[in-house]
């Protein structure tokens, strides 16, 4: 049968559908919102067996399952602006069709369909996430448990920090690894991903040093995963605990100090800057002076052991050490040039760079299989979005994510709050980390949560504003 909207919106945002006039039977299942739990509680236990972020495509089935039934029993809302976000994986999809299409001032053949057919089905997913989420009750699945879940996943990443700080070579064979045939298992990618190892060992300071990744791919992903994270341990430990769950996340959190500094991520200090100025603002805007004064201490005492700790010294370093600055801006640029050149569509996929950014000459040998031709679009989740979808793809998920902070700016909640910051923070970080998969898993959860939370004040609002014109 037809779909049709069961009720207009007062504010015109979000619509229900609903299949033949079906309405809801029975009550709620308790166990319907198990499966976002156990992934992000679990991720640990995910990391482990070598499933990483193909743990999300595993739960999405019992996700999709779920929205499927509730759409046969009484329709699915969506989030406000989900139409933009609708035409980006529509542009997504269509992009296969430019893949074998050949980039200038790329590498021929270095496109392919494998990251391409990668990248919808994790946007996908996240769909699936984002919907499971919103769609589901208070009964059904608590923003408290959620949060809950999302602050279990900051202390994990916490301590894959020190991890990979204390312990930086180690690593073993996931149990998913004996199931790839060769030719997966040896691809420097496939191993990222399914390869358990405490830290990347890279030569950004001049010599070789570990940089926490654990329980993620890649140190960057570790640095958005831990700023991400911390909001959640603050809203739902700090914020709203007490007693010794609120001290013992206000240690954890000034822990996280440690391997901040050691993963050499310089977006994330500026990141957790940033958060840490959205915080107190947004603390100071409801009242809480005690809470920011507290905050400021803590702050102020971690910055002190800093300055006077050896990691001092690898703060200065760091800053001295452009290492890949110049890779990244002539990668970048390239994006933006191959967007150029195919504005509407982009080019499905991202490319290879002929030569290196000193010279097109430069590529990979026998004594420096690194040097050259590399990935355009791995600098950044907006470079990424640029050569694979276009201008027009870019300003469809732009929208999207925009159309989110802008309408529910004035979150008032905790958890409202820190689903703003967790979108808003996407704009930052998207400069520099490619979001895919847990950063963006992580911020659909948040949207999912500002969409559930949020909108129904804004209802209330709307319709106070009505009857007051009406009288």
């Amino acid at each position: 049968m037809e779909s049709v909207p069961s009720r207009a919106s007062p504010v015109g945002t979000t619509t229900t559908w609903t299949t033949g006039g079906s309405s809801v039977v029975g009550p709620p299942r308790a166990a319907t919102g198990r499966p976002l739990v156990w992934l992000l509680a679990g991720y640990p236990l995910w990391w482990a067996l070598g499933m990483g972020q193909f743990a999300y495509w595993l739960f999405a089935l019992p996700m999709a399952a779920e929205l499927v039934r509730r759409h046969r029993a009484r329709g699915l809302r969506v989030p406000p602006g989900f139409w933009a976000w609708a035409l980006f994986l529509l542009w997504t999809v269509l992009g296969l069709f430019l893949v074998p299409l050949e980039t200038p001032g790329t590498v021929a053949d270095s496109g392919g369909y494998g990251g391409a057919l990668l990248r919808i089905v994790n946007y996908l997913v996240l769909t699936v996430l984002l919907l499971y989420v919103g769609n589901l009750s208070e009964r059904e699945l608590p923003t408290r448990v959620v949060v809950w879940a999302l602050a279990v996943l900051c202390l994990t990443t916490i301590a894959g920090g020190y991890l990979g700080v204390l312990a930086p070579r180690f690593e073993f064979t996931a149990p998913a690894e004996y199931l790839l045939p060769e030719a997966l298992a040896s691809d420097s990618y496939m191993r990222a991903l399914v390869h358990p190892a405490s830290s990347q060992i890279m030569d950004v300071l001049g010599y070789e040093s570990a940089r926490p990744k654990a329980p993620w791919e890649y140190t960057n992903i570790w640095g958005y995963m831990l700023s991400l994270s911390l909001v959640w341990l603050v809203v739902g430990w700090i914020v709203q605990g007490s007693g010794l769950v609120r001290w013992g996340a206000l240690t954890a959190a000034a822990l996280s100090a440690v391997p901040v500094v050691y993963s050499l991520n310089r977006a994330l200090w500026v990141g957790l800057a940033l958060s840490l100025g959205y915080a107190a603002v947004a603390a100071l805007r409801r009242g809480r002076v005690t809470l920011v004064a507290a905050g400021s201490v803590v702050v102020l005492l971690v910055l002190l052991f800093l300055a006077a700790s050896p990691l001092a010294d690898v703060v200065r370093t760091r800053a001295d050490s452009p290492h890949s600055d110049d890779g990244r801006a002539a990668s970048n640029a390239a994006s933006v040039e191959a967007a150029g050149l195919s504005p509407v569509m982009g080019w499905g996929t991202t490319r290879q760079a002929q030569g290196s950014s000193d010279s097109i000459a430069v590529g990979p040998t026998a004594e420096c299989p690194g040097c050259g031709r590399h990935v355009i679009g791995n600098a950044g989740q907006l470079w990424m979005t640029l050569i694979a979808g276009g201008w027009v793809g870019t300003a469809f998920m732009l929208v999207f994510f925009a159309r989110i902070a802008w309408r529910y700016r004035a979150a008032s909640s905790p958890v409202g709050q820190g689903a703003l910051l967790t979108v808003l923070l996407l704009f930052w970080y998207m400069f520099f980390y490619v979001a895919l998969m847990s950063p963006l898993a992580v911020t659909m959860i948040a949207v999912a949560l500002l969409w559930r939370g949020e909108e129904p004040a804004l209802r209330r609002k709307a319709s106070a504003r009505t009857r007051g014109r009406l009288w």
